[in-house]
């Protein structure tokens, strides 16, 4: 693999990148102002309806963040004129042919300039409505396809999915390509069409019934996980994925492709400084949960392995890709992760709750320290409806009982109970798979671009994404926890 020097590739590119507001974009965005400020032009995509609401966003939710203040720091009065010169927004729309661009000069510009696209729009809602992450994670990813094929100088196209698209597999998982048509259980007649023009018809059927539109919401998000499952995904958004992957591969033509596929993502390593996150992400959930108090079990494998990569990690393989790959027609998939060179297990994730909240309690609105201890784990999920059973289920019959005896008076306690354990329910299936996982994720691919930049570049101090090098004690009890205590905690 040939690769030069990744400064002199990003020098005068101009970059269009998708998802703009979304986590791992804003640390991209960063990265690349930071170390490359040479870069022509950053053409940022936003959900918005005009260039004055884009705009905003950029300002609140991508250069007004915490993350920024290391390039404010180094800029200081200039980053504004900065900021001007080096980001345009594009107010658009991902699930819109055309990425839904109104201003037609600015998409001609865009055509004649870009020369690279970087696809980081996704819905990673794992209990998305099913029109809704189709439209963002299947039929974005062919716009975005598409889109790059009219660009007339673009040298690479990088498309961010996960590596969950391989569902509940378990062994040895390859950095391998899903041909269009593919199912994870054997199970044939995948059509990516007929799935849009099914989940058009549910919709239309639902409206017809006069629904509202919270009920609507509700059926197309049980729609799409019976679709998931049919074809052996365990929910919405990994087979969204998968199928955007599976039209990419088979659409790409000529058109040099990366798929890059990470782990599960967690704060920053490095830079632009330690412990940076945004958002409860998926085991931050539990991390929350935990030091608020609020945790009373933990239902894992406790011996599973928790596939994590920090952020920057993941921007820094995306952007070393990039160059890599440029004017390579050809697709190449890396997966992003720890599994196969420095594993970590739930037991660890556990023991690194205990002792970080027994040392620094969170403080309750009251002032008084939140007291927290080992908590049950549940290695199973028998074990877990039979705690759901004596616990709540029993209650909840119970309760329905005396509402009956005494005129529905208890009514709302029961509404309110029966609401709370059906949630419960609905999210521990939707977590199972990841909370049980058996897979190791093959990096063969990413070892080898790791190989390149460490060889054939002065760079790799500055895109540094081996997970070896991570101690994950120090890593989760000095970086990452105190970063979800300041940026998640409310």
């Amino acid at each position: 693999m040939e690769l030069e020097s990744i400064l002199q590739f990003i020098q005068n590119k101009n970059i269009l990148v998708t998802g703009a507001t979304g986590f791992l974009a804003k640390i991209f965005v960063e990265k690349i102002l930071r170390v490359q400020p040479n870069v022509k032009k950053l053409y940022l995509l936003l959900r918005a309806a005009d260039t004055k609401s884009a705009t905003q966003r950029l300002h609140n939710e991508i250069i007004g963040k915490d993350l920024f203040r290391v390039l404010r720091e180094k800029w200081g009065a200039g980053m504004n004129s900065i900021v001007s010169e080096k980001l345009t927004v594009v107010p658009g729309d991902i699930s819109r042919e055309d990425l839904g661009l109104k201003d037609s000069n600015l998409r001609e510009e865009m055509l004649s300039q870009i020369d690279v696209i970087v696809n980081l729009a996704a819905s990673t809602n794992f209990d998305e409505r099913y029109d809704v992450a189709l439209g963002i994670n299947t039929l974005g990813a062919k716009h975005v396809l598409n889109f790059a094929k009219q660009c007339v100088k673009l040298k690479v196209l990088v498309h961010v999915s996960t590596a969950y698209v391989c569902g509940e597999k378990d062994g040895l998982l390859l950095e391998n390509p899903y041909h269009m048509g593919e199912t994870l259980n054997g199970t044939s007649g995948l059509d990516i069409d007929n799935e849009i023009r099914q989940v058009q018809e549910k919709h239309r059927e639902l409206r017809a019934e006069g629904l509202t539109e919270e009920a609507i919401t509700s059926a197309l998000k049980d729609f799409g996980l019976k679709r998931a499952n049919i074809y052996g995904w365990p929910n919405t958004y990994v087979f969204t994925k998968a199928m955007g992957e599976m039209l990419l591969g088979d659409l790409r033509e000529n058109l040099p492709l990366v798929i890059v596929r990470p782990t599960i993502i967690t704060s920053t390593y490095k830079e632009p400084f330690p412990g940076w996150v945004e958002g409860i992400r998926t085991i931050d959930s539990l991390a929350v949960g935990y030091g608020k108090g609020k945790l009373t079990f933990f239902l894992c494998d406790i011996n599973a392995i928790a596939d994590v990569i920090p952020a920057d990690m993941v921007v820094n393989a995306i952007i070393a890709a990039m160059a890599a790959h440029a004017n390579q027609p050809g697709e190449v998939i890396y997966q992003v992760g720890s599994s196969m060179r420095n594993p970590v297990k739930y037991s660890n994730f556990h023991d690194y709750g205990f002792r970080f909240f027994t040392k620094k309690p969170w403080i309750n609105k009251d002032g008084t320290p939140v007291k927290v201890g080992k908590v049950a784990v549940m290695g199973s999920m028998t074990t877990f409806h039979r705690y759901m059973t004596i616990r709540y289920l029993l209650l909840l019959k119970g309760l329905e009982v005396v509402n009956t005896a005494f005129c529905e008076y208890f009514k709302d306690t029961y509404v309110d109970l029966n609401r709370k354990i059906k949630f419960v329910m609905r999210l521990v299936e939707l977590y199972r798979p990841y909370l049980f996982f058996k897979g190791v994720f093959d990096d063969m691919n990413t070892e080898k671009l790791q190989m390149a930049v460490r060889e054939n570049t002065t760079e790799a101090e500055m895109f540094y994404f081996d997970p070896k090098c991570v101690n994950w004690d120090d890593y989760f009890m000095n970086i990452h926890l105190p970063g979800v205590v300041k940026y998640v905690f409310k």
